[in-house]
C-alpha cells in the first residue's frame, strides 16, 4: 500500500502532466478563435470550460471528448474530461 506522501506526489505529477498537455492542445482551439480554461482536477476527472468560439460551438462536446480527452489519454487512459458551463 502506498504511503500518503507518495500518493500526493503522484497526484501532483499527474496534475503537472495534464496542465502541460492542455497547454499543448490549446493552440488548436486558439487557432479557431476559442480557448479552454481549466476549472479543476479531481483525481482523473478534468473539468474544463470552453470559451470564445468554442463555448458556443455545436461541436464543443466532440472537441472535448474526441480531441482533448483523447489527447489526455496519452498520459493516462482513465482520464475523463467534463465540461463546465457558464
Amino acid at each position: 500500500m502506498k504511503s500518503e506522501e507518495v500518493r500526493v506526489k503522484e497526484e501532483e505529477l499527474m496534475e503537472e502532466k495534464i496542465k502541460a498537455k492542455l497547454e499543448e492542445l490549446r493552440a488548436g482551439l486558439q487557432a479557431d478563435g476559442g480557448d479552454l480554461e481549466l476549472v479543476k482536477i479531481e483525481g482523473k476527472t478534468v473539468f474544463l470550460k470552453l470559451v470564445g468560439h468554442c463555448g458556443s460551438c455545436p461541436f464543443a462536446m466532440m472537441t472535448l471528448k474526441q480531441g482533448i480527452e483523447v489527447g489526455l489519454h496519452e498520459i493516462d487512459p482513465e482520464i475523463v474530461v467534463e465540461r463546465v458551463e457558464g
